[in-house]
């Protein structure tokens, strides 16, 4: 049996569904998704989820699998990535793993332990009150004095994560990068970054915050929110979700929404790109389909091996 996976990563924005759709309607293979927002059910279009038509296409694994009100973490994602792609290899076909979020990414391909530690609310509660007052980066700086290394990984502006690293060490006396430590994968894989270049992919992005906005966030936002799925809660903090919020309640205007949703996207470009490019050294950057049809093809036999459009995710 084949145990082989082709990752496509790259920041938001840059075409990496649209790369993985053509390939895969050319190659075979189904899609494993690997951002960690398309995971919610509900959330399709501030997510920028691929269409009901791009799923029956080819089929694609882990979207809508979770509910917003209940969360989503790295262990579960490791859990039912790994189950799906041995479901996906088990019937002769291969895997296109698609997505932005780093996490995933490398803890599936890298088969990084996942910290045994639940959640302390107490303990949360105590470190977002200290972030609050003495500021995010008084908070980062904690966390680097304890672990450098997930320090250096992590966004201080991003206090969720930042709260989580510093509870795995408070609760397990273990760091997360001792946690995270690789290994080497039970599969093998190639690994591609779609490389846009920034002064492209913001206006691209500018016009998809523009899109979102008109094709449907705002009412997206409030079905949420009148299904009972809190306005606080993590899957809400998502880039377009929060501000669309805050533009409800009033705290802010339409344009003002938009504007926070481009800055933020934009931010969040630097820090996948800035995730993807430490590792240049695995990573292939192409520009489009192209630069990995033929690598792929040969790497995963394509010809003989995939199984095309049988049935739908």
């Amino acid at each position: 049996m084949l145990r082989r996976l082709v990752a496509i990563v790259g920041a938001t924005g840059a075409g990496k569904s649209a790369i993985a759709l053509d390939l895969a309607q050319r190659l075979g293979g189904e899609i494993v998704n690997a951002d960690s927002r398309q995971v919610y059910r509900g959330m399709d279009v501030g997510t920028a989820k691929p269409s009901v038509e791009d799923r029956r296409r080819v089929r694609h694994h882990l979207y809508d699998v979770a509910d917003p009100n209940d969360g989503y973490n790295l262990a579960l994602y490791q859990q039912q990535a790994r189950e799906t792609l041995e479901a996906i290899w088990a019937h002769g076909a291969f895997a296109w793993l698609v997505g932005g979020t780093g996490q995933y990414v490398w803890g599936l391909l890298e088969a990084w332990q996942v910290p045994d530690v639940e959640p302390d609310e107490e303990l949360r509660a105590r470190l977002a009150a200290f972030a609050a007052l003495e500021g995010h980066d008084a908070l980062h700086r904690r966390l680097a004095e304890v672990d450098p290394d997930t320090a250096d990984r992590i966004d201080g502006r991003n206090v969720r994560r930042v709260i989580r690293a510093l509870e795995v060490f408070e609760k397990s006396g273990r760091t997360m990068s001792e946690w995270q430590k690789k290994k080497d994968p039970d599969f093998e894989f190639l690994l591609f970054g779609v490389d846009v270049p920034r002064n492209v992919l913001y206006p691209r992005v500018d016009k998809r915050v523009e899109a979102m906005f008109e094709g449907g966030l705002i009412e997206e936002v409030q079905g949420l929110l009148a299904a009972g799925v809190p306005a606080d809660c993590p899957a809400m903090s998502s880039i377009g979700y929060g501000e669309t919020v805050r533009y409800l309640e009033g705290q802010e205007t339409l344009d003002e929404a938009k504007e926070r949703t481009k800055i933020a996207t934009h931010r969040l470009i630097r820090a996948q790109d800035q995730w993807f490019r430490r590792d240049d050294r695995r990573i292939t950057w192409v520009r489009d389909a192209d630069g990995i049809d033929l690598q792929a093809n040969i790497f995963t036999g394509a010809c003989t091996n995939a199984i095309r459009g049988e049935g739908r995710p």
